[in-house]
């Protein structure tokens, strides 16, 4: 992170990965905002992003997946659940072929003001886009996806660490 770059490629690096940090703040930010604006939390903000995720790409989520997901219990993503849907922003749906298990959904009034507050941002992210050709959005793709893998990776090494018993001290 602090080492020295005295190449191109070196100093490339670098200023790829500060422009991913000051994305990730600035991202983070405006998630915040959205979250401020309609009441939710931190944990809110991301079971919300995961059914979203999980809807675009045409699968459905449970909630012990949902749980899994975030790292929580089965009481705290129940109660997340509850609130959630009390706020009107997802909804439980039973499978109709095995009724005791439940997907969770966007609900309408969610989806709508989940829109209405990233549309702008969305007309953003699209005139950015419409600057690169489809092979450099090609490879900006696939380094997106490699950078989300290791990060993914990163997280789980943190969470699995941070579920290991503390370490006694030697001496």
């Amino acid at each position: 992170m602090y080492r020295r770059r005295d190449t191109r490629r070196e100093k490339l690096v670098a200023e790829i990965a500060a422009e991913l940090r000051r994305y990730s703040v600035d991202a983070q930010h405006v998630g915040h905002a959205f979250a401020n604006l309609h009441g939710l939390g931190a944990t809110d903000l991301q079971a919300l992003i995961a059914v979203m995720d999980a809807e675009l790409a045409g699968q459905s989520i449970t909630p012990g997946r949902l749980g899994e997901q975030l790292s929580l219990s089965s009481g705290s993503v129940t109660a997340l659940i509850d609130r959630l849907e009390r706020a009107g922003h997802i909804r439980r749906d039973r499978d109709t072929a095995d009724r005791r298990k439940v997907f969770l959904h966007y609900a309408e009034r969610g989806a709508a003001l989940a829109t209405d507050f990233f549309r702008p941002l969305g007309r953003r992210t699209d005139e950015v886009m419409a600057g690169f050709g489809d092979e450099e959005l090609e490879v900006v793709h696939r380094f997106m996806a490699a950078m989300t893998a290791s990060m993914r990776e990163h997280r789980d090494t943190v969470r699995a660490a941070r579920d290991e018993p503390p370490r006694r001290a030697k001496g």
